[in-house]
């Protein structure tokens, strides 16, 4: 079973969205969710409450992606926003051995990922934000 839990932020006030349903799926999300709730320079976040449409590869039509973050930060004299997707290092790049049993499936996962950043990356810069794709390197897990 794929892990799921809450998070209950100390500052629901910075949450975009209703602070009582937030979902995390890894112990990565809950650690990034800590962070957004504590850091004193995020202003407000939300997890999983913006949809963009992508081409989906697999099913070839138009599917919706939620972003796991979207935060507004504080930076010297300016206000910058982050769209990040939390994913683990190996599924960011295409998968290396073809001999392997889940070859298959990781392609489609990495083909169906690729798609969804892509337009997450237009979609940032046509609204002057930032796409960034967080791994456990990132997390320092």
């Amino acid at each position: 079973m794929p892990y799921k839990t809450r998070f209950i932020p100390k500052n629901p006030s910075k949450y975009v969205g209703d602070p009582n349903k937030i979902i995390c799926r890894s112990l990565w999300e809950r650690k990034f969710c800590k962070y957004l709730d504590e850091n004193k320079s995020i202003l407000r976040w939300g997890s999983e409450e913006l949809r963009v449409p992508y081409e989906c590869p697999i099913k070839k039509k138009v599917c919706m992606y939620y972003p796991d973050f979207l935060f507004e930060a504080k930076e010297e004299n300016k206000i910058s926003t982050y769209m990040v997707e939390i994913k683990p290092k190996k599924q960011t790049k295409p998968p290396e051995n073809p001999k392997r049993k889940s070859y298959s499936q990781d392609m489609m996962t990495y083909m169906i990922n690729n798609s969804k950043w892509k337009s997450a990356n237009n979609f940032c810069e046509k609204n002057g934000w930032t796409f960034k794709i967080l791994t456990e390197k990132d997390l320092h897990i």
